[in-house]
């Protein structure tokens, strides 16, 4: 049966007269061709709705930046030229580029001697080897009648230690440093006491007897090459400790290196071009640009710096990387970037940037070519662009301006030293370092930690280097030590005990932790610093020494040692020492000596307790070995160092 017409629609709807008017099971579409090319065309059916819709979007409210075609730029540059440590007591040298900046700026003498003990005996008798070795290469002075060998192992010896002298343990307490001693007393030489002879302006065949004047003369000329060698060997400051002052940058009171350089500026010449870049936080490890800032406190001094100009035109090429958004529709972007991945939070402002660049703004940045040679400090004197409607465009830098501005715009510039209001530098520092360093193994380990249960900070020496330059735990070289030292004097057994408990004032540590004790500033009433003290040993009572040389800053010469109070965080601070290998652009090797600050595990317990009372009802020898343990016997407080 035919279903009725509705005629008035809406009346039948309102009425619900057919409740199956206007319900639909399944739409679908009904194509007429198997060709779908013309669909994916995307044809515009209306331009001129579309011009509407860019009017009403305000995308006719353009400026006209056309693409540019051509730039022409013109770069001064110049190259920094002295080096200067932060320490006042250093003078200027010049700074030249057969080195990287990393080895002048890092190196430290290396530490042949702590306090009267000879260590490092490995570069000594590797010293004393390469000497030896240069004499028998010369058939003039290799004669059997001369035996110069012979005279040079008497002249400079190796010493054998005393193993019953107290003065001998750090020589004598370890089995492997005992016996390599042992070895070589009497049958090699002290190559270092020869070297520091050398470089103090001795003769090579002083005290050498039967000598002609033509052995003196071939020894005087071997005597320069084994200078010239072990200069060339290991990089280290201008002068040794021993032979005067040095210039190392380790400031030790902030852990941290500390120096400048002189440059000129770009595009200026004569008096006044001079300017000083100032390293004020260099932990070590690798040097770059921005560890540099400007230090309006004045000139180096020497030779005054020139500069050196190019100009050049180049074609701009547009910024491309991996993921980047794409201008054509139907195109599938680089799937090696995900940024729908990166889920920044609401406070990470700097990935928030970064996206927006990325997906908004990349399409308008261009690059322009411009090669510079390591080592050099350039300033863009000018540069001009040409587009494609052939009109010029003077382009000024976008962090120009007062450095004090904080609102201002820049990458890769350097920040002044100071909050005076001057103008804001747009100059790019390349620094004549090298991309990668080799690091040894550590050779002293210094953790500095906070200790909150006996209210200060701890400088516990986690690796130790022996007499013969290897390094080892700190707790086991203090072991050895004192477990030496006890066999020297062994200790007296206490007394019976008169009462079941004991007052007792302060236990002890283990000998690896340098104590760090709060005193004021001079002149302040507030601010403090940390002075490095000593504890007494279970021994003698006498005040245990620092082993590394990082602790032992001026402890030779009869300094105290101060540390600022905010170097040492609740996370703790960790030193480290090190050899250090590079190659350099010409292909040649630099090994240097240097120190590294990194950042500490956390606070940690000393176990030291003031003030308690000790169980006495043990027996004789449980007392008599409980004095023997270094963790528990009695001590007296810590003091500061002399």
């Amino acid at each position: 049966m035919t279903e009725p017409r509705i005629d008035d629609l809406r009346a039948a709807l309102d009425a619900r007269d057919a409740p199956t008017v206007g319900l639909w099971n399944r739409l679908e579409g009904r194509p007429r061709t198997t060709d779908f090319d013309r669909a994916l065309r995307v044809e515009v059916r209306d331009p001129l709705w579309m011009l509407t819709r860019q009017w009403q979007l305000g995308e006719f409210r353009a400026t006209d930046a056309g693409s540019p075609v051509t730039a022409t730029y013109s770069v001064s540059t110049t190259t920094p030229t002295r080096f200067k440590p932060a320490a006042d007591r250093t003078a200027v040298e010049n700074l030249t580029d057969d080195r990287p900046l990393e080895t002048v700026a890092e190196r430290r003498s290396l530490p042949f001697a702590a306090g009267t003990d000879p260590v490092s005996f490995d570069l000594r008798l590797a010293i004393g080897r390469r000497w030896l070795k240069l004499v028998g290469s010369r058939p003039l002075l290799n004669l059997i009648s001369l035996n110069i060998r012979q005279k040079y192992i008497a002249r400079y010896p190796i010493a054998l230690p005393d193993p019953q002298a107290v003065p001998d343990t750090p020589r004598v307490a370890h089995p492997e440093v005992w016996s390599e001693l042992q070895a070589v007393a009497g049958r090699r030489m002290d190559g270092y006491a020869f070297y520091l002879h050398l470089k103090r302006g001795g003769a090579a065949h002083e005290g050498i007897g039967g000598l002609l004047g033509l052995h003196r003369s071939e020894l005087t000329t071997l005597g320069k090459r084994l200078v010239a060698w072990f200069d060339r060997l290991i990089d280290q400051p201008t002068a040794t400790p021993a032979l005067g002052t040095t210039n190392a940058t380790w400031d030790p009171s902030r852990l941290e290196h500390r120096f400048s350089v002189a440059a000129g500026t770009p595009g200026v010449d004569g008096a006044g071009a001079e300017r000083r870049l100032t390293v004020q936080e260099y932990p070590g490890g690798t040097l770059d640009w921005h560890d540099f800032s400007l230090d309006p406190s004045g000139p180096l001094g020497g030779t005054g710096p020139t500069s050196a100009s190019f100009h050049r035109t180049v074609f701009p090429a547009p910024v491309r990387f991996s993921g980047m958004p794409l201008a054509r529709w139907w195109a599938v972007e680089d799937g090696r970037t995900n940024f729908a991945a990166v889920k920044p939070d609401s406070t990470d402002l700097a990935r928030l940037i970064f996206l927006e660049f990325a997906l908004v703004y990349s399409n308008d940045w261009y690059q322009l070519p411009c090669d510079l040679p390591s080592g050099t400090y350039a300033s863009i004197q000018g540069l001009a662009v040409t587009d494609v409607f052939g009109e010029q465009l003077w382009i000024t830098p976008a962090g120009a301006g007062s450095d004090a501005d904080w609102q201002r715009w820049s990458m890769f510039t350097l920040d002044t030293i100071g909050v005076d209001d001057v103008p804001a530098d747009t100059g790019l520092l390349l620094p004549p370092g090298v991309p990668k360093v080799a690091d040894g193994p550590p050779l002293e380990e210094v953790a500095l930690v906070r200790d909150e249960m006996a209210n200060m900070v701890w400088g516990v020496e986690a690796t130790v280097t022996t007499a013969v330059g290897e390094p080892r735990r700190g707790s086991e070289i203090s072991a050895e030590h004192l477990a030496h030292r006890l066999r020297l004097k062994p200790p007296i057994a206490p007394p019976a005990p008169a009462a079941p408990v004991a007052y007792q004032a302060m236990n002890s540590v283990p000998e690896h932790w340098i104590p760090f004790i709060p005193v004021h500033v001079p002149g302040q009433n507030r601010a403090v610093r940390l002075q490095r003290a000593a504890m007494p040993s279970v021994v003698d009572g006498k005040p245990v020494h620092p082993r590394t040389s990082l602790m032992r800053e001026g402890f030779d010469q009869g300094k105290q040692y101060f540390l600022n109070e905010e170097e040492v965080t609740r996370t703790g601070t960790r030193l480290s020492l090190a050899f250090n290998r590079t190659r350099w652009r010409d292909g040649r090797v630099f090994v240097w000596l240097s120190a590294r600050r990194g950042t500490g595990r956390g606070e940690g317990s000393s176990g030291l307790a003031f003030d308690f009372l000790q169980d006495t009802t043990t027996t004789t020898a449980a007392a008599a070995g409980t004095a023997a343990d270094p963790t528990s016997a009695d001590g007296g407080t810590a003091t500061g160092d002399t």
